[in-house]
């Protein structure tokens, strides 16, 4: 009948009457698919998966560096008194300190970033990262890890840093071994989605989460200063995270994973090359941070926060949200995005700290407040922009500070090449105490 009416419809002029109807019945098929797609969503994240614990890399007092070393290191190689003056002005305006750490390669006079040394600094924070993580979890050995993911967007070698792990821990020869590239800063949340779907169809299984950067020689020497951005904020820092679909494991775990969300925005172009590794004129190699980065990440937050409002707000939150986005599809009238109140939905909001204009804008756009922005701009004056690991130092600062309590929501989002925006939700199972290994114990 609905059918029926609007093909005769269709053989008149659309009067307002038609289009209200039109649009009402639009609302409703999308009101129904939103649903739909909601409850199988969750369907789909049936079997419940635990992170038992994590551990973040806090590197040696001697790898910690200046603002004012890291641009001496420089010196040596840029020969550019224009290029370092930019390169001050910008880390004083990243919300970067002066304890943040750097390799070894750049700290050393002279400067060496060759292969060793670059392998050199992935053993250093993958080990360290990994080490840190088993003497946390008691009785629990490496020989138990079915499912290795690890995340490492720039540095790529042969054999690769998840062999690597492998070799180092003796892991068994049936292990699932993954190893995640050139996806940026997002890439350690993928890792958890990907870990999440094997630990869907794994059963009785472990899963380790490995997430780094690696600099030493991914440091830019020209002059192209939409290259030499990356210069200024990324350093020395990594992850090791442990997953588990075991019941047994609940009472042990700190959390439980609740929804993970990823959406990529490569078919556009201007999205696809906003960052972008490549060779400048004088053929020397680094990665381009476009002007439009806050905009094209905007614009990929926006897209994630639709798929992730789906499973986290109420339902009247969702048709407000859905409301909006008809009025606006179909120029009804000129309003503003609406924007839900997800600060109102968790409990604790990390995202990936890749500098301050970033975290302003999430700031603005989400209408957090300054305490719940808190553990990401520490974050990024103490350890810097550590890449995909940024969100990890996030959570250990929280809970080194006491704020994590039994049944907390916390949001991790992060943003990266491609572009990706990715975000992960947790529950808490328990209240977490500050731990000697903390990171941030002896700092806050």
């Amino acid at each position: 009948m609905v059918v029926d009416y609007f093909l005769e419809s269709m053989k008149h002029p659309i009067t307002l009457q038609n289009y209200i109807a039109l649009l009402f019945f639009c609302t409703i098929f999308l009101v129904v698919i939103w649903v739909m797609n909601s409850l199988w969503m969750n369907l789909n994240n049936s079997k419940k998966i635990y992170l038992v614990d994590f551990a973040c890399y806090k590197p040696e007092p001697s790898n910690m560096i200046t603002k004012k070393g890291l641009l001496e290191g420089f010196r040596q190689h840029l020969d550019n008194d224009e290029t370092l003056k930019f390169m001050g002005r910008i880390m004083d305006k990243c919300g970067l300190g002066d304890s943040t750490y750097g390799p070894n390669a750049l700290i050393r006079d002279p400067p060496n970033p060759c292969m060793k040394e670059a392998r050199s600094e992935a053993e250093m924070v993958i080990f360290g990262a990994i080490d840190g993580l088993l003497a946390k979890v008691k009785g629990f050995v490496a020989e138990d890890i079915g499912i290795l993911v690890v995340n490492c967007s720039i540095f790529n070698v042969v054999p690769s840093l998840s062999a690597m792990i492998v070799n180092r821990y003796k892991l068994g020869d049936g292990i699932l071994s993954y190893n995640l590239s050139g996806m940026g800063c997002s890439s350690g949340l993928i890792a958890i989605g990907l870990a999440r779907n094997l630990l869907q169809v794994h059963r009785n299984a472990h899963a380790l989460v490995v997430s780094t950067e690696n600099i030493t020689q991914n440091y830019y020497l020209g002059k192209d200063r939409s290259k030499v951005l990356a210069n200024c904020i990324f350093r020395v820092g990594g992850a090791a995270i442990l997953l588990s679909n075991r019941s047994s494991d609940r009472r042990s775990s700190k959390y439980q994973l609740i929804h993970t969300v990823n959406v990529t925005t490569s078919y556009s172009d201007s999205s696809y090359k906003c960052i972008f590794q490549e060779e400048d004129g004088e053929g020397k190699l680094g990665v381009n941070i476009s002007r439009d980065l806050t905009s094209e990440a905007s614009e990929s937050i926006q897209l994630n926060l639709i798929t992730l409002g789906r499973l986290v707000l109420p339902v009247s939150k969702q048709f407000m949200f859905l409301i909006n986005q008809l009025i606006r599809s179909f120029h009804v009238a000129k309003i503003k995005p609406y924007v839900p109140e997800f600060n109102k939905t968790f409990d604790h909001f990390l995202p990936h700290a890749g500098g301050r204009p970033l975290l302003d804008e999430l700031q603005r756009m989400l209408r957090f407040r300054d305490f719940e922005m808190e553990p990401a701009r520490k974050t990024l004056h103490r350890y810097g922009n550590t890449s995909s690991s940024t969100v990890w130092y996030q959570l250990a600062y929280c809970e080194a500070s006491g704020r994590i309590k039994r049944g907390d929501s916390v949001w991790q989002i992060a943003f990266g090449s491609g572009f990706n925006c990715s975000s992960v939700v947790w529950h808490a199972i328990r209240t977490v105490d500050l731990e000697e290994s903390n990171p941030w114990s002896g700092e806050i």
